[in-house]
């Protein structure tokens, strides 16, 4: 339940006292070697993210506003001003739906955290590796904590939770970057609750959906440079029973628990709770891939031989990804369970090969994907945010057999973390269009080996193609 009534920042300071004491050697060694991983995977999407469409769109355009070149692109030889490649550099990790998800505080974390970390420390701050992997640290924490506080309704009151959450993360690790003091710590966490936003109907075809992992990027930047030049931001910024965060952004002061923002802090690390993404789709979408997966693989069937394909999963499930297909754009089509299911039928994959732009309109995916029902099951709605993902599928054939599977979390989820050697694979496969397999070893050795670095700009250096 909400506390209410609280006028106070407790949690808020809470939050900020761990953000600006947290040091490299209060973390532990399976997070330090996790928060690297996770790092790898985010850059290898937003490398491949760089030549996307709607990334092409965002950066022209800004590079015609811009005067600056300070900061840069990954994946090009383009530089902008810090806050404008912060927000590119989040719209490209978030670009193709293949980037990290938190799934219990429904957040998307290295898209939000790393644009505005690594432009602090390129352009900002002086890091070392050390430096760079605390303050990444700090800001893969207090994201998910914000997530869990607020729940699953968030999502569902129609917030897109990677914008309007993920802000926090990115000004947590802009703020341990740039060493801020816990009162500057509180100031950057107020100044960027406040330009919170984001709304999920941009999920059925636009562009921006794409770009809202970036904007919250961009505003963690400005709360933290802002609040390191003495600028003040809300002190109560969750707290607040009026216009606070948690209060504007929830139908109800019981649907949100301040407790979550600072339980376990410092001991319990939410880090651990990060997935990676094996399917260029939305996270919703990978439990029932899985579960069709292993189905072919005991019963290979034909298409011709289904007869309707049911989904029943949690409430969010069903918002989320459930609607009829509609050929509106790749962020519907990545959206919508119905048409990765058939996309995953016929083309035999969901990665970023089987989303060309021409196939919104695929005649076969469309045709396949309105035998697929996405149904609410109220007992995993019950099971809480943890179970969100859990499916139970049922492919149901003409010759009135029933093929049934249960999946609770996909294969890279938390609870079955991929292998470094699967991670780096992905990473090769994204990024083997714009960098020599010596770029790429390079690129893998500097991040593997971050704690090492001296200065973290070697890093960054190698993020231009």
């Amino acid at each position: 339940m909400a506390e209410h009534g609280n006028t106070d920042n407790v949690h808020t300071r809470r939050l900020a006292e761990f953000v600006s004491h947290l040091n490299y050697e209060q973390i532990p060694a399976e997070i330090r070697e996790r928060i690297k991983l996770l790092i790898l995977d985010s850059l290898g999407c937003a490398i491949y993210g760089a030549n996307l469409g709607w990334c092409r769109i965002l950066r022209g355009t800004l590079e015609k506003l811009d005067t600056a070149r300070t900061t840069s692109i990954w994946g090009t030889d383009v530089h902008l001003s810090s806050p404008h490649a912060a927000l590119v550099n989040g719209t490209q990790v978030q670009g193709f739906e293949l980037d990290d998800v938190h799934r219990k505080a429904v957040l998307h974390v290295g898209a939000v955290t790393l644009p505005a970390l690594i432009a602090v420390a390129e352009s900002h701050a002086q890091l070392s590796g050390r430096d760079l992997l605390t303050a990444a640290v700090a800001g893969y924490e207090v994201g998910p904590r914000v997530g869990l506080c607020m729940g699953q309704e968030h999502i569902g009151q129609g917030w897109h939770s990677g914008a309007t959450v993920g802000i926090f993360s990115a000004a947590a690790g802009a703020a341990r970057a740039l060493s801020l003091d816990i009162d500057k710590t509180v100031h950057a966490l107020g100044i960027a609750g406040t330009q919170s936003s984001g709304l999920m109907a941009a999920q059925y075809g636009a562009m921006v959906k794409r770009m809202h992992a970036g904007r919250a990027a961009q505003s963690g930047l400005y709360a933290a440079l802002l609040a390191n030049n003495g600028f003040t931001g809300i002190v109560d910024v969750f707290e607040a029973p009026y216009g606070g965060f948690c209060t504007t952004f929830s139908r109800s002061q019981d649907r949100f628990n301040l407790a979550e923002l600072s339980a376990g802090l410092g001991q319990k690390f939410e880090t651990m709770g990060i997935a990676l993404k094996f399917y260029s789709c939305v996270g919703s979408n990978h439990t029932t891939l899985d579960a069709i997966a292993d189905i072919r693989k005991r019963r290979p069937f034909a298409l011709d031989e289904i007869k309707e394909i049911v989904v029943y999963g949690s409430q969010v499930t069903v918002d989320h990804v459930g609607w009829a297909y509609k050929p509106a754009g790749l962020t519907a089509a990545q959206l919508n369970l119905p048409f990765c299911v058939a996309t995953l039928l016929i083309e035999g994959d969901v990665f970023v090969d089987e989303f060309e732009p021409d196939c919104v309109g695929d005649a076969a995916r469309i045709e396949l994907s309105r035998k697929v029902k996405v149904v609410h099951d109220p007992a995993i709605t019950a099971l809480g945010a943890g179970q969100r993902h859990k499916v139970r599928l049922e492919i149901h054939f003409r010759d009135g057999s029933v093929e049934t599977e249960t999946r609770e979390a996909p294969r890279g989820s938390e609870h079955s973390f991929a292998s470094a050697d699967d991670i780096v694979s992905k990473f090769r496969k994204l990024t083997r269009h714009v960098m020599a397999q010596k770029h790429q070893d390079a690129l893998v050795d500097a991040v593997t080996g971050l704690e090492k670095l001296t200065d973290s700009r070697e890093l960054i250096a190698l993020l231009r193609a």
